[in-house]
C-alpha cells in the first residue's frame, strides 16, 4: 500500500520531543527519515529512563521509554557533525534530501555550516524547519527553551491547576508536542509550495509561539476582555456544567456544552428543578451562577456509580465519562476497538520461543485514512543502527571507507 510521502526524505537533526514528534508523524505517513545522531551518545532522551525496554535476559537496554515513544518509522545514522568530514557526509546526504528538521539552539548549527543560510544557495530547493525555545528573533533568541519553560513563559502554567493552589505544568510535555504538530503542518505546506515552483524556504518555529497561539479561547478571552484568566481546576470558563464529580464509588467528568444536554442531565439525575431554575436556564446564566449550580449538582452524582452515569448518560446524549489512570485506558473497549496500543518487532527486545525478535509496545498514530493510511515499516532505532546500509545505499560507501570512517571516529 502507497503512503502519502513516499519519495520524500527527511534529514533528521532533532531531538528530544517537539522534533522527533514531527519528523515521527513525517516517517509514518511514508517519509525516509534519516536520523542524524551524535556516535557515543545519540538523542538525549535515550537515557531519560527508567523505564527502559528490557532484552532477552530481563535486564535494560539502553533504550528508554522517552525515546521509544517518539522515534519510530526512522534509520539511525551517527555522522559527528563537529568535525568538518561528518559536515561533508552530512551535505551529501541534505543533497539527497527534500526537507531537513533540526531543533538546536537558534544559531547553533552555523558553526557546522549546517545552518539555513549556509545551505539556501547550495540546496535552493530545501525545506528548512527550525524548532527553538524562542524563535530565530526577539530578546531571547540565543536562550536554550524546554518544554517546561514554553508552558512557563506561555501562560499554560498559570491556568492550570486548583483556583488558589500552585501553578501546574500539563502530566506530558504538551508545549513540545503541539509544537512538532505545528512543524508537520508546516512542513506540509512548504513541500506543497515547492512542489509547484520548485523554491525552498526555512520554517522558524518556536516553543513559545506555539504555547501562546494554543492559549485558545482563554487567550482570546483574555485580549477580549482584558481580565487575566485564573486556575479553575476541572471547570471551564465559558461552559457550566463542566466539571469532574465523585459518584458513588468513583469518578466522572461531565461536559454538558448546551442547554438541551443540561436539561437532560437535569432528568436523569432527578433534579428537574434545577433546569427551570431561572439562575440556571441559560449557559451564559450558568457561567455567572457556577458556584451555586455545582453544589447543588454534588449530592446527585454520589446517588449512582460511575458505570450508571456513564451508560445512562451516553445513552441520552449527554457526553460523561469516567476519570481513567493509564491502566485503564489501554483496557478500555474504545481504546482497543481503535488499536491504539501497537506492538513492533525490536531486536533488543526478549525474543520470543521461536527465536523471533522480541517486541516494543507504543502508541498508535491516531490518523486515519483510507488512501494512504499511517504505517510502521521501522522500530525505534539502537544508536548508528543505520550508518552503513544508509551511507551506501545514498552515498555508495563501500566497506574499506566506512571501516575508516569509524576508525577515525567520523560515523558511529
Amino acid at each position: 500500500m502507497k503512503r502519502a510521502l513516499e519519495g520524500v526524505r527527511v534529514f533528521d537533526l532533532t531531538r528530544i520531543l517537539a522534533g522527533p514528534t514531527c519528523t515521527q508523524l513525517l516517517g509514518d505517513l511514508g517519509a525516509d527519515v534519516i536520523k542524524v545522531e551524535m556516535p557515543g551518545a545519540g538523542d538525549d532522551t535515550r537515557k531519560w529512563g527508567p523505564p527502559y525496554l528490557r532484552d532477552e535476559a530481563g535486564g535494560e537496554t539502553n533504550e528508554s521509554a522517552y525515546y521509544l515513544a517518539s522515534n519510530r518509522s526512522k534509520r539511525s545514522v551517527a555522522i559527528d557533525i563537529a568535525r568538518p568530514e561528518g559536515q561533508e557526509l552530512a551535505r551529501a546526504l541534505i543533497a539527497r534530501s527534500d526537507l531537513l528538521v533540526q531543533n538546536f539552539k537558534a544559531g547553533g548549527l552555523k558553526k557546522y555550516g549546517l545552518d539555513y543560510e549556509s545551505l539556501k544557495e547550495p540546496f535552493p530547493g530545501l525545506v528548512y524547519c527550525s524548532i527553538s525555545g524562542f524563535g530565530k528573533t526577539g530578546p531571547y533568541a540565543s536562550r536554550a527553551g524546554y518544554d517546561y519553560l514554553a508552558q512557563g513563559y506561555g501562560g499554560l502554567m498559570s491556568i492550570t491547576g486548583l483556583p488558589g493552589g500552585e501553578p501546574l505544568k500539563v502530566g506530558v510535555g504538551i508545549a513540545d508536542i503541539m509544537c512538532g504538530m505545528y512543524a508537520t503542518v508546516a512542513v506540509l505546506a512548504a513541500l506543497r509550495h515547492r512542489e509547484r515552483t520548485g523554491e525552498g524556504q526555512e520554517i522558524d518555529l518556536s516553543l513559545l509561539d506555539t504555547q501562546v497561539a494554543w492559549l485558545a479561547n482563554e487567550g482570546v478571552n483574555y485580549l477580549l476582555s482584558g481580565i487575566v484568566p485564573q486556575r479553575l481546576g476541572n471547570e471551564h470558563p465559558n461552559i457550566v456544567p463542566y466539571k469532574r464529580f465523585d459518584t458513588a464509588d468513583g469518578q466522572v467528568v461531565l461536559a454538558a456544552g448546551n442547554d438541551a444536554q443540561f436539561r437532560r442531565w437535569c432528568r436523569f439525575a432527578g433534579v428537574e428543578a434545577l433546569a427551570v431554575d431561572p439562575r440556571f436556564a441559560s449557559n451564559p446564566l450558568r457561567v455567572r451562577n457556577r458556584t451555586e449550580l455545582y453544589a447543588a449538582m454534588i449530592p446527585p452524582f454520589r446517588t449512582k456509580t460511575t458505570a450508571e452515569w456513564v451508560d445512562g448518560l451516553s445513552a441520552l446524549g449527554v457526553p460523561c465519562g469516567p476519570v481513567n489512570d493509564i491502566a485503564q485506558v489501554f483496557e478500555d473497549e474504545q481504546v482497543e476497538a481503535r488499536g491504539m496500543k501497537i506492538e513492533l518487532p525490536h531486536h533488543q527486545a526478549g525474543r520470543q520461543a521461536r527465536g523471533e525478535d522480541g517486541t516494543v509496545p507504543l502508541l498508535a498514530n491516531p490518523i486515519r485514512m483510507t488512501a494512504t493510511p499511517p504505517a510502521y515499516g521501522r522500530p525505534p532505532p539502537t544508536l548508528g543502527q543505520h550508518t552503513d546500509e544508509v551511507l551506501h545505499e545514498l552515498l555508495q560507501l563501500d566497506e574499506p571507507e566506512l571501516a575508516r570512517l569509524r576508525e577515525e571516529g567520523v560515523i558511529g
